[in-house]
């Protein structure tokens, strides 16, 4: 911990409590998402799952856990509900058959642009009146926050 914080900077209601700002943020960004996904009937954690395995940052329920620090069963749950509105396959891995690939099915794929375009909008009134050196600034900082872990 460097010199220029104190422990006021880590009380409840500092300005300065950058833990219960990001807490603030994320509930807040999720909130906004949860109401402009709902016309979808996808949650913001739908979406993020979505977007792993579009992006192919995810192919199994085991990356997309340690991806989003989700726990097993949640995420199996959330799967079948992703599963039973046609957006994800489960398929055997062809190379192992221990391990079940996911996939978007046709319709997920339909569905997936309307969908980031739904997540570009929320992030874009999060930030607006940001530069985009601000954005850069921001993003730059966060990602050294979460490099120190």
């Amino acid at each position: 911990m460097g010199a220029f914080l104190t422990d006021a900077d880590f009380a409840i209601d500092s300005p300065r409590n950058i833990p219960r700002l990001l807490t603030r943020v994320r509930f807040a960004v999720l909130e906004a998402l949860d109401r402009e996904l709902a016309p979808f009937d996808i949650s913001a954690a739908q979406l993020i799952v979505l977007a792993l395995v579009a992006n192919g940052e995810a192919t199994s329920a085991s990356s997309l856990c340690k991806g989003i620090s989700y726990d097993p069963g949640a995420m199996t749950r959330m799967l079948d509900r992703l599963e039973q509105k046609g957006l994800i396959r489960r398929r055997p891995d062809p190379d192992d058959r221990r391990t079940i690939k996911l996939e978007l099915t046709d319709e997920g794929r339909e569905l997936y642009p309307k969908l980031a375009a739904t997540k570009f909008k929320i992030q874009r009134q999060f930030l607006n009146g940001f530069s985009e050196a601000e954005v850069d600034t921001l993003s730059r900082l966060l990602n050294r926050m979460y490099d120190n872990r």
